[in-house]
């Protein structure tokens, strides 16, 4: 994958988490990150590198991948 899609889905995931509510009630260890909702990406390749179609939004559990890594930064 190009490294400027994979940034891209990256910063809409990271931009999603910052926004998402749940952020001020911190989740417990082993618990399930709350649902999120991402924009699809506008090309039609990042589209099916992630394995979606359509247009709207998505969920991560939609992305066709065994194994979706989430990374978390807190910066306080």
């Amino acid at each position: 994958m190009n490294p400027k899609r994979l940034f891209g889905c990256l910063l809409a995931l990271l931009l999603a988490v910052v926004a998402c509510p749940a952020h001020a009630n911190p989740l417990a260890v082993g618990s399930r990150l709350p649902d999120i909702v991402l924009p699809l990406p506008e090309d039609q390749s990042s589209l099916d590198y992630l394995g979606l179609s359509g247009e709207g939004t998505f969920e991560i559990p939609q992305i066709d991948a065994e194994i979706v890594i989430v990374e978390i930064f807190s910066m306080y």
